[in-house]
């Protein structure tokens, strides 16, 4: 058995990366006051812990003394739902570093709780928040007082301009699949036309799978691998399907106003350009409801309050969420998440 993490031996084996931690907070603190963002805080216990379907939640019982009622809860998977509700009451650019919760996940890059970085901004689009990264990455890198972002031995200067890329130019890059041909209807894109595709690739289909199940597969067996080396990579325009709560470009809808960071071949972040229609809000999750209901048996609550704020009126606005943990890692080069943390779950 190895000694606890606490022991001085092992703290001191930690404490250059946990030095560099502050000093990226500090610099991201200074980089979010120079653009004019707001700090908040929100609380971790929600209604709803997110509807994503594969993600599970830490569940609990709040005992309210003042009706008398046990109400369930949940520890937040992302601030997101109660920070647009902020954004719906007049904040227009708002930030936040949250513990966040996720049960069943420990990795090399995978923490039960971690720290997420999240903002907000009323009146842009996605690709401004694209701009925001780039200029966070390169602040975060000088306070490292590195010179590049690095991960099982791959190197991304964030000085450099990001490569940037869709989805679809991805599959044809990387794994030679025309995506689009797979989607001859939008909202229902065609299994049987991806698993011929992923067989001619050498990618094998398994029986059972759906359209988005081969497209993770082909996604992570050729294309993630590819992405962030050099220089970061920010790989946007979802299929509509995987919009999640991002908004349809309104030029081609077939695709999401959402993109993803990767560094070194390691995601980072994930950011939309934010649905505001609480109608076609409201069809998403009941669906997501539905699909976690028949992959793992059990779902998680909606919340009205938060598709509340959208009927009143959310504006404009686009956001993002960051893995801090994993910045932090890139940025000093460590191999295990918990090497950038004070203290881990036990």
């Amino acid at each position: 058995m190895s000694a606890p993490w606490w022991r001085p031996d092992r703290l001191a084996l930690r404490h250059a990366r946990l030095a560099a931690r502050g000093r990226i907070l500090a610099a991201v603190r200074g980089f979010f006051a120079d653009a004019g963002y707001v700090e908040v805080e929100t609380p971790a216990l929600q209604v709803s812990p997110g509807l994503e379907p594969h993600l599970q939640a830490f569940a609990t019982r709040l005992h309210d003394p003042q009706d008398g009622a046990a109400k369930r809860r949940y520890l937040h998977t992302s601030p997101e739902f109660a920070m647009k509700k902020l954004v719906a009451g007049g904040l227009p650019r708002i930030w936040q570093l949250a513990h966040v919760f996720r049960n069943n996940e420990r990795s090399a890059t995978h923490h039960p709780e971690f720290a997420m970085l999240e903002w907000y901004r009323a009146g842009a689009s996605y690709r401004d928040v694209m701009d925001e990264c780039e200029g966070l990455l390169r602040r975060a890198q000088d306070a490292a007082g590195a010179d590049g972002l690095r991960w099982q031995g791959r190197v991304a200067d964030a000085g450099a301009p990001s490569q940037r890329l869709t989805v679809a130019e991805a599959f044809a890059r990387y794994a030679g699949i025309d995506l689009l041909a797979t989607m001859p209807d939008p909202g229902n894109p065609d299994a049987a036309l991806l698993a011929a595709a992923a067989t001619e690739i050498g990618v094998a289909p398994h029986a059972g799978d759906d359209w988005e199940t081969l497209f993770f597969r082909i996604f992570l067996d050729r294309i993630e691998p590819n992405l962030g080396s050099g220089a970061p990579t920010i790989l946007y325009d979802y299929p509509i399907t995987m919009a999640a709560l991002a908004r349809p470009r309104p030029d081609e809808p077939r695709f999401a106003e959402r993109f993803e960071l990767y560094v070194c071949g390691l995601e980072l972040a994930n950011a939309f350009g934010e649905l505001t229609d609480p109608t076609e809000q409201r069809r998403r999750f009941l669906a997501d409801q539905a699909r976690k209901q028949a992959l793992y048996g059990e779902t998680y609550p909606i919340d009205d309050d938060f598709l509340a704020a959208l009927e009143f009126g959310l504006p404009d606005c686009a956001g993002i969420a960051l893995g801090f943990d994993r910045l932090v890692m890139l940025a000093t080069g460590a191999q295990h998440i918990e090497e950038v943390l004070w203290a881990p779950v036990s």
